[in-house]
């Protein structure tokens, strides 16, 4: 009896961390809270309150309780959810295809570029497709920048254009050409049923038909966005959240550098 109790306290209570058989975080180590929301296309009421926790339990939650529940309209009901997630993963297993790279300052990136590339970079960045977010490029361009850090428009070796929002894909590629840009940044921040793919695949796509996707760097940006999945889309690089222009403009000099050494 003591060490059957035993057991299940320690297992509900462990506290040791096996990167082997890691779980979410809630208030202990091991206890897998979690916190889940979805909408369901039923009436709010018990049964649709049942079909919920039933659902919990099939994404992999233990315990699972509806701590809250609305109608959003008729036949329409959205849930927030507590549990236990009862599964882990191996965390040393996971491989990830990130940039390792240490970003310059805005002065170390100017000097970098007048002395190694000898001329100005020319950049052009836009919110391209049906997307009308601009939070993303105009933080990495923009002269004010974004929490101190300062936008490509302030960079002196940089000449940088913000073509904002809702660009297609086909006026990107003629202003890239025009310009003679060296580098295309792309935001993307909507990404309903895939819509980010399919646009960022499409702009690929149109510079390899206009014959200039390797005489410049593309990089793509955005909540979703991944260095791995930027490269199987054909970029050169992605950015996820928490991407400053140092950690772009850094990226990109050095891809012309290499480039251009070649």
């Amino acid at each position: 009896m003591s060490g059957g109790h035993y057991s299940i306290e320690k297992k509900e209570f462990d506290k040791n961390l096996d990167l082997t058989r890691i779980k979410p975080y809630g208030d202990t180590m091991n206890d897998g809270k979690v916190q889940v929301s979805f909408t369901l296309p039923v009436n709010d009421g018990e049964k649709a309150t049942f079909a919920a926790l039933e659902i919990a339990k099939k994404m992999g939650l233990e315990n699972p309780s509806v701590v809250y529940h609305v109608s959003l309209d008729k036949d329409f009901t959205y849930f927030v959810l507590y549990g236990n997630f009862k599964h882990s993963i191996n965390y040393t297993e996971i491989k990830v295809e990130s940039i390792d790279i240490e970003a310059l300052t805005m002065e170390e990136i100017n000097d970098y570029i007048k002395t190694q590339i000898k001329r100005k970079l020319v950049v052009i960045g836009a919110t391209t497709g049906t997307d009308a977010h601009t939070v993303g490029i105009d933080a990495i361009i923009n002269m004010k920048g974004f929490a101190g850090h300062y936008g490509l428009e302030r960079y002196e070796m940089i000449e940088a254009y913000n073509f904002g929002s809702q660009v297609t894909n086909e006026e990107f590629v003629k202003k890239a050409i025009e310009l003679k840009a060296d580098i295309l940044l792309v935001s993307q921040t909507v990404t309903q049923k895939d819509i980010h793919v399919r646009n960022l695949t499409n702009l690929v796509d149109l510079l390899e038909a206009e014959e200039i996707r390797d005489k410049i760097v593309l990089i793509c940006g955005g909540p979703r966005i991944s260095n791995e999945l930027a490269k199987e889309l054909g970029f050169d690089a992605g950015f996820g959240p928490n991407t400053f222009s140092e950690n772009v403009a850094t990226y990109f000099m050095k891809e012309v550098y290499n480039r251009k050494s070649k």
